[in-house]
């Protein structure tokens, strides 16, 4: 290409998915209706990638005859808005991270692929005529699943994904009613009003709540604490019922659409069915890893188009394009899983705060146990403290808190006798009792009592954990796993014995002790087939498990009227912890947990066995004081210089070889150093697991009690380390860590 030649064309900068720190020139002929924030494809060394337009140019750096020129532009769904554009140069300039990586990780996968994307049309489920007049009681009374479909579809039209999350065999049940002609299928009916299923009055403190939110013209970043079963749920409806109705004086003429984010994939189903029967005619999708591409796909330019006016979904949800954006909520703010830990390692909620400034719309973000950082801010005046103190459900209260301690009392099986007792009271009551213990498989650790041997993983710091039911040790860090052994590999002793609990072995316990009990088991393995938590929380609901054993997974948000008793199991280990987060985790585990109990009419009761029971968390957690708990260790936080008091980036490298990851953490150290700018640079020392699959980790904390001083810091010292020789390791700068 000559230098004439380039004057006829425009010059683009495009944003490719490639680990490099800038944009890339390409020439585009006038022809091809480009726009800025289209996605084209380009040729990219011998490949064909793809890539979006994030500005033009006049001119390039480049030698003529090296600029080549875009191949296609991709019109099958509109450009990216230049709102989004900016927030994600934002995320690129404050995570340090290269711009082309952020943009296209923000697009659905099916967004990603150079070949163009046809969304399918949406079916919707209604009953025929035959339908609306047919008997259930005709059916047979094996066909439970038809049955269901057809009470669902009584209440009103669905979709196919509404459908499958009554039951896993769902689709095959709709084609027979299909077939039989109860069910006829068509095209969805526009949505002409804004229904509101006013189901709940709502309590002083929530009106309230709801007021000021409402009243809020243009940004303003609010938090919400409210005690677990305050109601704050019911808050984000009302707030979603202002945000969505035409208000001309906030420049939302046709209404606006809400985004909500929440922590975990386990809570959107529930919600998602919980605001559809409150909103019935407002379109609403959900956008989360457990979609299928194409659905996710189909689901993210509904909200860019403006057609779904609520969108539920998980951290990366925070990147979609809403035209209409007037308010934004976040549930759960405290929660590490919004947090990303590799990649763009970005905290969804430090961007969702940023774009509703960036768009000049209220932020909600509701916990009943904040994160100190959120806490401070709110204590401080930078966000604007809104509080729930009592049940929404009169006449529930908060459950009694009572604290065993475990060094005067035996144990049978990590359980103490005041526990088992009132569980048995709670079955001959007919109500539900949750033993809650953070530690899934049968056992942390397999042990030989000859010769001590422990059962540790090959390849990493860790031990493996005995999973008995396939007779398996697993290592929960990196995936390896093996049989368990028939004698000692050091000794060949036979006398293998697990050691300390985990949710399997306690499920063994319980139903050894309570033999008529039905028990149910939810963490990540019993959890893992796809509806499998969906069928356990519906079977919670109906009343046909009588005692739960779970991890973190039964701690937020469930809502589970009849369960009446939490046994909180071996919750000291945080105690001992290295992570300076770990009494902060811990009381908000506590607390979520405990705030399963009691949420209706019947009184609920928390027994937390510890062998600390004098120490302040517990004695906080007795007295449901979050505020004086908080205030404690926000006086330690900032004796010992640790955030929010400070702000930090962390280093980390992993490698093959120890030495490797060592000498180039010790040369991003040197050059740290040597800038001499206003920050703290400590010295290179080991993760917290400092060998995981084989590889040797460690880290460098840089600080500063200034987030501007640290940003200056890490623009001079981030291209420095992209210069730094990097083939045999992996390492990653992150900043505002959460985890060490």
């Amino acid at each position: 290409m000559t230098e004439e030649t380039l004057t006829k064309l425009s010059l683009v900068r495009v944003a490719l998915d490639v680990p490099l720190s800038t944009l890339f020139d390409y020439s585009a002929n006038e022809g091809l209706q480009l726009e800025i924030g289209a996605r084209v494809v380009v040729p990219f060394g011998r490949k064909e990638v793809i890539g979006i337009v994030m500005e033009r140019t006049a001119q390039s750096e480049l030698a003529a005859a090296r600029i080549k020129p875009v191949l296609r532009v991709l019109h099958d769904v509109p450009p990216l808005p230049q709102e989004l554009l900016a927030l994600l140069r934002f995320c690129s300039d404050y995570y340090h991270y290269p711009l082309g990586m952020v943009a296209l990780s923000a697009l659905p996968a099916r967004l990603r692929a150079a070949a163009p994307f046809t969304p399918k049309q949406a079916l919707t489920y209604r009953l025929s005529e035959a339908g609306a007049a047919l008997e259930l009681s005709m059916l047979p009374k094996r066909r439970v699943v038809q049955q269901r479909i057809l009470q669902a579809l009584r209440r009103g039209p669905l979709k196919g994904a509404q459908l499958r999350e009554l039951s896993a065999s769902a689709p095959a049940a709709l084609k027979g009613l299909l077939e039989a002609g109860w069910v006829e299928a068509g095209m969805p009916l526009p949505h002409t009003t804004h229904d509101f299923e006013n189901a709940h009055r709502l309590t002083d403190e929530q009106q309230q709540a709801v007021d000021v939110v409402a009243r809020q013209q243009g940004y303003g970043c609010f938090l919400l604490h409210g005690i677990t079963g305050s109601g704050k749920t019911e808050v984000y409806v009302h707030l979603m019922h202002e945000m969505l109705q035409s208000c001309p004086e906030r420049g939302r003429m046709g209404g606006g659409q809400v985004l909500l984010l929440v922590p975990e994939i386990n809570l959107t189903p529930q919600l998602e069915n919980y605001f559809r029967s409150r909103f019935p005619n407002v379109e609403l999708v959900s956008l989360h890893s457990g979609l299928a591409e194409g659905e996710r796909a189909q689901n993210w330019l509904k909200a860019q188009s403006g057609q779904a006016r609520i969108v539920l979904g998980t951290r990366l949800a925070v990147f979609t394009p809403l035209p209409q954006l007037s308010l934004i909520l976040v549930d759960e703010e405290h929660d590490a899983s919004f947090k990303q830990q590799d990649g763009l390692r970005y905290s969804a909620r430090d961007v969702a705060i940023f774009r509703a400034s960036q768009r000049g719309v209220p932020i909600v973000l509701g916990s009943a146990t904040p994160s100190l950082e959120s806490w401070h801010n709110a204590q401080s005046g930078r966000y604007r403290l809104l509080q729930l103190t009592q049940r929404a459900v009169q006449p529930a209260t908060l459950p009694v808190v009572r604290c065993l301690d475990i060094t005067q009392l035996p144990l049978q099986e990590g359980l103490s006798e005041p526990l088992l007792a009132a569980i048995e009271t709670r079955l001959q009551r007919k109500e539900q009792s949750l033993i809650f213990l953070n530690r899934r498989g049968y056992a942390p650790v397999l042990m030989c009592t000859a010769c001590g041997w422990l059962s540790e993983c090959k390849h990493c710091a860790g031990k493996l954990v005995l999973h008995l039911r396939d007779r398996s040790l697993r290592c929960h860090h990196c995936g390896f796993q093996q049989r368990v052994p028939a004698a000692c590999p050091t000794c060949g002793d036979a006398d293998l014995k697990p050691v300390g609990l985990g949710t399997q072995r306690m499920e063994e316990a319980l139903q050894a002790r309570f033999p008529a009990a039905r028990i149910l088991r939810v963490d990540r393995d019993s959890t893992r087939n796809k509806g499998a938590w969906n069928a356990m929380r519906k079977q919670i609901h109906d009343g046909e498990a009588d005692i739960l054993v779970g991890t973190q997974m039964l701690a937020k948000g469930h809502d589970f009227p009849n369960l009446t008793l939490v046994g909180v199991v071996s919750p000291d280990s945080a105690l001992y912890s290295a992570d300076f987060r770990a009494s902060e985790k811990l009381f908000a585990q506590l607390a979520q947990v405990g705030g399963r109990a009691g949420r209706a009419d019947k009184a609920g009761e928390v027994i937390v066995q510890t062998a600390f029971p004098n120490h302040p968390l517990f004695q906080a957690l007795r007295t449901h004081d979050f505020v004086s708990w908080a205030q404690t260790l926000l006086n330690e936080r900032k004796m010992a210089g640790f955030p929010p008091f400070v702000h930090q980036a962390l280093l980390s490298a992993e490698a093959k070889e120890e030495s490797v990851s060592y000498d180039f953490l010790q040369r991003a150290r040197g050059r740290a150093l040597a800038l001499n700018l206003p920050v703290e640079i400590y010295g290179v020392v080991p993760a917290a697991m400092p060998k995981r699959a084989n590889h040797f980790r460690a880290q460098l904390l840089v600080q500063s009690t200034q987030r501007k001083s640290l940003q200056e810091f890490l623009r001079v010292w981030k291209p420095m380390l992209d210069g730094l020789p990097s083939q045999k390791l992996r390492w990653a700068l992150d900043i505002d860590p959460l985890e060490f």
